[in-house]
Order: structure tokens, then sequence, then C-alpha cells
């Protein structure tokens, strides 16, 4: 018997809600643990992630992989990753409000059912769009990533990091440094709600 998670990923691989899903190769509906207590929550689909049908999976991915591993001492195994839009947009532009309407309920189905402690916004769509759902201020990405905020929210309790697309540190190293000083507060976060490497771990 398929989970509750598995039946909303077969419904999004049918998705006809707008027109992206005739220009897609695949869907990319995200994966990882369904139990997992932190969330990765990117912007949407690129080329490799298109092919393959995996989120983060291009040089940002393994970015993003290696940090989750190094910083987080977790495996990407451990960890939910998905997007705001399920479909790549053509040559990667960026999401049009209608896109986001229509595929934002998935991702909120996403979290209901998975429960995340921590969700991490990776860029400054995915943290907007996010941040102004859960009614909380995003003034830009620049001087919001970092920072911890803690909302009582219909899924539970949950604290929201945003920090960086990993694209951006393979075009401006500088940022890498900061993306993972991101991280360690992010491992930090994870430390104070007592959670384990067992707690991220599926049977």
């Amino acid at each position: 018997m398929k989970s509750e998670l598995e039946s909303l990923i077969d419904e999004i691989k049918s998705c006809r809600k707008c027109t992206l899903h005739l220009t897609k190769k695949n869907y990319v509906p995200g994966e990882g643990n369904e139990n997992a207590q932190i969330m990765f929550i990117g912007e949407a689909p690129g080329r490799e992630e298109d092919e393959q049908g995996r989120p983060f999976v291009g040089n940002a991915g393994k970015l993003l992989t290696a940090l989750i591993e190094r910083k987080l001492g977790l495996a990407r195994k451990d960890v939910y990753i998905a997007n705001i839009l399920k479909c790549r947009p053509p040559n990667n532009r960026d999401p049009m409000e209608h896109e986001v309407d229509a595929c934002f309920p998935y991702l909120l189905r996403q979290i209901e059912i998975i429960k995340p402690d921590v969700i991490v916004c990776l860029g400054r769509h995915s943290a907007k769009t996010i941040f102004e759902h859960f009614e909380i201020p995003f003034r830009n990405i620049s001087r919001d990533r970092g920072k911890v905020h803690v909302k009582n929210t219909d899924f539970g309790k949950i604290s929201f990091v945003a920090t960086y697309h990993p694209a951006a540190a393979l075009y401006k190293p500088a940022y890498r440094e900061i993306i993972e000083s991101d991280f360690e507060k992010i491992s930090g976060l994870i430390k104070r709600k007592n959670l384990t490497l067992s707690d991220f771990i599926s049977d």
C-alpha cells in the first residue's frame, strides 16, 4: 500500500495545472526521508533535474549534498529536498506568479506529511515565497539569510532559515563561505532541538 507521500507524488506526476507540464521532460516532485526533521526547499528544477526527475542533482546539488554531509553530519537520504515548482521553467527563467500559485499547494502538502522541524529555504525565490506564506518578514536574501524564525504553523512548530542558493557559490566563490556559515547555524539549531543522527535515518 502506498504511503500518503507516495500517493501525492503520483498526483504531482499527473499535474496539468499550468503550462509547464508541456515543456518539461520530467516532473521533479522531491525526494528523501518521509520522516525527515529537516527539509530543504529550492526554487525550481534546472536542466539536470529536469533530465533525471530528481531535485538538486547538478553542480549546485552536489554542493548541497556536500554541505549536508560535512556541516550537518547527515546523508542526503536523511533529509527531504524539494522545490517550489515541480517542473522546470523554460530556459531556467524565474517562476511566474500563476505557476507558483498552481504548484505551491503540493509543497504545503509535503510539509504537512513530513512535518519537518526545520525548513531551509535555498535562494531568494524560495525564501520570499515561503516566508510570505508563513507571515515571516522578508526584505531580501542578503539581509535575511542566516536568521532563524520559529513559527507555530498548521503543521506544528517549525524553524525557518534562508540561505543563498548553492548555485550562487558556483558563480561567486565568496558566497560559499557565507552558505557554510549558515549551515553551521543550522547544525547548531538541530543540536539545540536535541535531534540526533538516528532521528533522521529511515529504517
